[in-house]
């Protein structure tokens, strides 16, 4: 199996200072779990080599049946995690986490997140605590989170002096946050990119459709290589291997700095998915 070519990102505040991670993944959310290692296991024939899951998404063990039948070297993998809403307390924290490592049969991960901040509902300063914990176990190679707005970045910086290595939030060419990368940028926080495609919505906009025609490509592509020319880390799901395919192929075209800013002005703040202030509760609704 040939991995897609991807470029590289290198991690702030991993444990040996040279995590690097491919800017191009593939993404797990809504992926039943009976299915979890079907679609995974085709992800990975198709060349991906960067997988995104979370403890919330309940397929980790699917994603690890496929990561083991794969026999894909172990250090050609990037494995992502996250920390589910009702396991921010450190003891279940740490107990998570151990079961995480069981379900994708792993000794090490290389990512774990906070998926939600929980600001209202937890203590963001020690959560982020026990995170580090675990990052110093060695068990995982940077720790980083998910949804942060600024105040919560700036508030678990502050405390620990250990800025995340990330904050996958949602991004797309309707929500472009650029203060929020701007933060990132100035605190060495790499930014990835949740609903890249506004959850579908980009295959029908006029603008990016004509763009796509102008090179021969997909709204699908147009967006996410837009997504990856910005410098984020994108990771598109798909359940069918021929729009796996698809989603890979970034590599052979670059969109010009005219396109770049046509698709950047398409802008609207506006969500597909919970602003992170309405996420509060411990059981997914």
């Amino acid at each position: 199996m040939t991995a897609v070519p991807a470029s590289m990102i290198r991690l702030s505040n991993a444990t040996n200072g040279t995590v690097e991670i491919p800017q191009l993944g593939f993404g797990t959310y809504k992926v039943p779990p009976a299915e979890a290692e079907r679609v995974v296991g085709e992800a990975l024939e198709v060349g991906y080599r960067h997988i995104d899951t979370a403890q919330m998404y309940a397929n980790e063990a699917g994603v690890g049946r496929a990561i083991a039948a794969s026999g894909i070297d172990r250090d050609d993998l990037f494995v992502t995690s996250k920390l589910n809403n009702s396991n921010h307390a450190r003891d279940d924290a740490l107990r998570s986490f151990d079961q995480t490592l069981k379900d994708l049969q792993l000794e090490r991960l290389d990512l774990f997140l906070v998926h939600w901040p929980m600001a209202a509902a937890t203590n963001l300063v020690e959560t982020w605590q026990t995170m580090i914990e675990i990052l110093q176990s060695g068990r995982v190679r940077a720790i980083g989170v998910s949804n942060y707005q600024p105040d919560h970045l700036r508030t678990i910086t502050d405390a620990t002096g250990i800025a995340p290595a990330v904050n996958q939030v949602e991004i797309s060419p309707y929500l472009t946050q650029e203060p929020l990368r701007a933060l990132h940028t100035q605190m060495g926080i790499a930014t990835e990119s949740w609903s890249p495609l506004a959850r579908g919505k980009v295959a029908d906009d006029p603008a990016i459709k004509a763009i796509g025609e102008e090179l021969g490509r997909t709204a699908s592509q147009v967006v996410l290589r837009w997504h990856l020319q910005r410098g984020d880390i994108v990771f598109p799901k798909s359940m069918h291997r021929e729009r796996m395919v698809e989603n890979a192929q970034l590599f052979d075209f670059t969109l010009s700095a005219a396109q770049m800013d046509a698709i950047s002005a398409l802008n609207r703040d506006e969500r597909q998915g919970s602003h992170p202030d309405e996420v509060q509760w411990t059981k997914q609704p």
